[in-house]
């Protein structure tokens, strides 16, 4: 009798978890339930298997609407019913066409219209539904024709008066009105909650056939969905025997390229995987994936295979990765067995400049019909929620700032205040609005509107109505498309080395790169910004304490800075066992024969794997479970307590004692959410190198590029630090030099006009298009008559030094400049200005110090080009120990003056404390760590330069100095306003520093993590 029910899913309108409408029905002795959701699918997969879990049957559908006005609900006979409704809400979703008023013509689909919107004729299946307040209205002459096509329409979608207030408010954050302003139709009466079938009966006890009707209805709907059938695309070619076929043939291709002739272990490898992915049916998506590469590599892109798709010799082989699994012994069977019932994950990277390129050739290739983003459901997010709730009770903007950042917990004696954190707090977890998955696309074998409806985001690819859990769930295997920075610096790299040097250097060809001398030695200082995945400074930290200084290191460092394998104590377990090996023992055989290139510390998702099995005794697929639980993609936790029993009682059947068993169960809970797979870090560790190498070598280059791939953990003037460390000669933009992006010619670096604070984009662009065309400017006449520049773009462009090479001073270019263009309009330039000679003036010379220059610097760029920041202070101390000299001063006190890079946020019992990096006078970086006690009295105050007191703590090779005292040190006033003293500080305020924010807990001391460093006897 309950036909028309919303969820929460139905955005900004319904209140009800899907669980909770599934459990209220069950507590009713409800027997079959419909949830349809306004103009969405999202919830029906999850509906259906909740509703099976209770003994009730699903109908599915979804209510239709068009500027909130309700049009007709839908509701499936059979699956096929989705697919006929999911096509309608994508053309007007994707295609834009109206939704018609009255339903097209079904053929497995059920509509039933309000009584507001009934057309003349009802075709077949189509009903009119009658609320109970309603009823009343049939004994009205124009219903009595109808009466023998009504249903019971009873909406749900609140479960009390409360939650109606909650439907209220999202309504007006809805329509971004304040809550008396909500209209009678924009909201859902008050009564719609799930009503007792016996009361809800009682109102069409007159109407025997309205009941019977809707009976009918529930009867003839058989939503019954197969969640084992894999919904992929299954075939490159025709067939199954096509498949294995041509990935024979390319894997073969392809192991004698990697490989030779002769190569016995390979060749093996091979034709084991061959086996398993075809008696599993994944040649498809193999080759799928390889025909993406293809595409890539045809144009000339450069990709990142990762993922766990990385452990096998067949992606190897087909180019799909540039990971060797013999090499580092991944692990096959953890990621492809038998048991496995999914495909592998691959995670494909691209620079972001090419990414596009490559989405539009798989939705082109493989059919719009067939292939969609996943999508995403955004929940409230907690500050935002306070802010939007606030806003609809009318809450003026300085009170909604104080409610974003102020604790929820906060009392207030505002009662419009608490109700507000009344109903912020119900809104949390709420989904808000769908968005685009970052990079999962479904490709399907059949059509994709079969099984969801499609939207078009503002970013021009379709995507489903439901997340990658329901994706996965349903059958679908998301192929991962993914850009970085890191890509497009290398790529940027390699052009401008052969455009600057005249060399080519082959950057695919990984040997060249991967534990190279050079690159080794630059590892093991810490030497990485700008490299990508290596350059944060807990990264560099880590290299220093490991001396990094080879491949296989930098894998298992790429793992376990991971948060689980950090946050457990086992990253520094690791450390010590690096730098110590002969201070520990294994604690169990299994653990030196399966972890021994890991000291024995579960540091890769197949260690944890490899434990649970050859330890626990667990079969692969248990095993799978907990890898899946430690990454986060498994959502059933009585599966994962299963598994854990299973996991006891199997240790105890080989005679482990519980002590034990419980400590290798502690260290695999340990992984919970956050480690990687063995290949993903080996991939992050070749492209790495691969950055690593071209800095080594060329490293003015790679600076130039990774500025124009607009950086990467720190901001761009860090970046153009590095350049000069290099030997760059670093200049401000020039109108006849500079492009939009940053230039180099030879060794000098001309900042990119898209750097500049107050210059629109579209005028960044035009100046070097315009150089292009027409030669360079003569002149800032010249310059005026071919670009349509207003008057503050060009003194910004005067002040930034951008003409200098008329040889004039800036404060006569100025007055020139206001001269030219102060009564001047940009589209009046062709009548005014086109063959009249610019009149001369003859000004006065205006000296300008150096200094001058600077604080113009800062306020376009947000640091200084012409001199060092050190120069700006007032100050000419630099401290009596400089960054060289920090690994000499274990435990002494030291006193330093540095400039603030960037500075990371650890929350802890006590309060806040920071880890901060800083670089000296000579350029060299160090990091501090300042602890709640210090920064009391010694807090941050922006960027800048500050005076440092602390003592040095060396560990593992890695100096820290932990902060006692420091102090923010003057710069001097701001010259350019030497007759204004309320501005000499004005430009301080541009210079910048990188703010990191983390929630997690700070990392254990060495007596916190308690592993086992002695032999645990049997």
């Amino acid at each position: 009798m309950y036909l028309n029910c919303h969820s929460y899913h139905s955005l900004r309108y319904g209140t009800l978890a899907i669980d909770t409408l599934v459990k209220q029905a069950r507590a009713m002795h409800i027997t079959a339930l419909a949830l349809t959701d306004i103009n969405t699918v999202t919830g029906i997969y999850d509906f259906t298997k909740a509703c099976l879990a209770e003994a009730i049957k699903p109908i599915v559908g979804m209510e239709i609407r068009e500027d909130n006005k309700l049009l007709y609900i839908t509701l499936a006979k059979h699956q096929s019913g989705i697919g006929e409704i999911c096509r309608l809400l994508t053309d007007r979703n994707v295609d834009e066409t109206p939704l018609p008023t009255i339903a097209p013509q079904f053929a497995e689909v059920i509509t039933i219209y309000p009584l507001s919107n009934v057309p003349e004729q009802l075709k077949e299946n189509e009903y009119v539904g009658v609320r109970p307040e309603q009823v009343s209205w049939l004994i009205r002459e124009p219903w009595k024709p109808y009466i023998s096509r009504m249903v019971i329409l009873s909406p749900v979608t609140v479960s009390s008066k409360t939650e109606h207030n909650l439907h209220r408010i999202l309504r007006a954050i809805d329509l971004n009105v304040i809550l008396s302003k909500l209209g009678d139709g924009d909201t859902c009466a008050v009564e719609e909650t799930l009503t007792p079938l016996d009361k809800l009966l009682d109102h069409y006890s007159s109407y025997p056939q309205i009941i019977a009707n809707t009976r009918k209805v529930i009867e003839s709907c058989h939503f019954e969905f197969d969640f084992h059938t894999p919904r992929n695309r299954k075939h490159y070619t025709e067939n199954r025997q096509g498949d294995i076929k041509l990935l024979r043939s390319l894997a073969y291709a392809g192991l004698k390229k990697r490989y030779g002739d002769n190569h016995s272990t390979a060749r093996a490898r091979v034709e084991k995987e061959l086996k398993v992915i075809d008696e599993l049916g994944f040649s498809g998506y193999f080759l799928i994936t390889w025909d993406i590469i293809r595409y890539s590599n045809s144009m000339g892109f450069m990709h990142i295979g990762r993922g766990s798709g990385a452990n096998r010799i067949i992606a190897y082989c087909l180019g799909i990765t540039d990971i060797c699994p013999l090499e580092l012994d991944l692990y096959f069977e953890r990621f492809l067995n038998l048991n496995r019932k999914t495909p592998p994950d691959f995670d494909i990277d691209w620079s972001w400049q090419e990414r596009d390129t490559i989405l539009q050739y798989i939705f082109d290739r493989y059919g719009k019909d067939h292939v969609a983003f996943c999508g995403t459901n955004v929940e409230f997010k907690y500050r935002s929620i306070f802010r939007e709730v606030g806003k609809v009770f009318g809450l003026p903007k300085e009170e909604l700032d104080a409610l974003a950042t102020r604790s929820a917990e906060r009392d207030d004696d505002s009662q419009v205040v608490r109700l507000v954190m009344k109903y912020g707090k119900m809104l949390e977890k709420y989904p808000n609005q769908r968005s685009m998955h970052s990079c999962g696309i479904l490709i399907s074998e059949d059509p994709i509107t079969n099984f969801t409806a499609l939207e078009m985001p503002s970013k021009g690819f379709p995507i489903v109505q439901f997340d990658m859990h329901i994706a996965e769930d349903i059958g679908f295997e998301k192929f991962d498309i993914l850009s970085q920075r890191g890509i497009g610096s290398i790529n940027d790299t390699v052009k401008l080395i052969k455009r600057n040097k005249q060399l080519h250097v082959d950057i695919r060809d990984t040997t060249i790169s991967k534990n190279e001398a050079r690159c080794n030695e630059m590892l093991s200082r810490g030497q990485t910004i700008g490299c990508f995945y290596i350059e944060s400074p807990a990264m560099r930290g880590l290299l220093r304490r490991l001396k990094c200084e080879d491949y296989k290191t930098l894998v298992a460092a790429s793992s376990i800075i991971r948060p689980g394998v950090a946050q457990s104590g086992m990253m520094k377990e690791y450390i010590f066992r690096h730098n110590y090996p002969d201070q520990f023992e294994y604690f169990h055989e299994v653990f030196e024969e399966h972890l021994g290139d890991t000291y024995g510390i579960m540091v890769y998702q197949e260690d944890v794997i490899k434990i649970a099995m050859h330890f626990g005794g667990l079969s692969a697929a248990d095993g799978d479970v907990l890898r899946r639980a430690m990454s986060g993609k498994g959502r059933s936790l009585s599966a994962l307590q299963k598994v854990k029993d299973n996991f006891f009682s199997s240790c105890a059947d080989q005679g482990h004692p519980e002590e034990l068993s419980r400590e290798v169960y502690r260290q695999i809970e340990s992984f919970a959410g956050y480690s990687f797979c063995k290949a993903h870090s080996a991939s992050y560790a070749v492209e790495s190198y691969q950055s690593l190498y071209l800095k080594s070598y060329y490293p003015i280059e790679f600076m130039v590029a990774v500025i124009n791939n607009q950086g990467g953990f720190y901001r761009t003037e860090v970046y153009v630090h590095e350049a000069r460390m290099s030997g760059a000669n670093i200049l401000t933009p020039c109108v006849n030099k500079s492009e939009y992006e940053t230039a180099l010619y030879g060794s000098d670096i001309y900042l990119g006009l898209m750097h500049l604070h107050g210059l629109e984009a579209k005028i960044a662009s035009l100046i070097p298009e315009e150089r292009r065309k027409h030669g360079d400017f003569t002149s800032i006449e010249d310059f005026v008559r071919r670009i349509p520049i207003g008057l503050e773009n060009l003194q910004t462009l005067v002040f930034i030094g951008a003409f200098r090479f008329t040889g004039k001073c800036k404060s006569e270019l100025l007055v020139h400049s206001r001269l030219l263009l102060i009564n001047f309009k940009p589209e009046d330039r062709n009548g005014l200005l086109i063959n009249e000679p610019a009149k001369t003036y003859k000004m006065p010379t205006i000296e300008r110090s150096i200094y001058e220059d600077a604080f113009d610097e800062i306020e376009l760029l947000s640091f200084p080009v012409s001199c060092s920041p050190f120069d700006l202070l007032q100050t000419k101390y630099r401290g009596h120990v400089m960054a060289k000299d920090l690994n000499q001063q274990h435990k002494r006190q030291v006193k330093m003056l540095a400039y603030l890079i960037s500075r990371k946020h650890v929350p802890t019992k006590r309060g806040t404390m920071f880890f901060g990096t800083w670089i000296d006078a000579n350029g060299d970086y160090f990091d501090t760590a300042h602890f709640p006690n210090s920064l009391e009295h010694s807090p941050f105050l922006g960027g800048g330069c500050y005076l440092l007191l602390g003592t040095v703590e060396v560990d593992y090779h890695f100096p820290t100095i932990t902060v006692t005292k420091m102090a923010k040190m003057p710069f001097i006033p701001d010259p350019r306003y030497s007759h204004e003293k309320s501005k000499a500080y004005h430009a301080h305020r541009q210079i910048k520093e990188d703010v990191s924010m983390t929630n997690r807990k700070p990392y254990p001391l060495e007596h916190e993590i308690g592993l086992p460093r002695k032999k645990i006897s049997i």
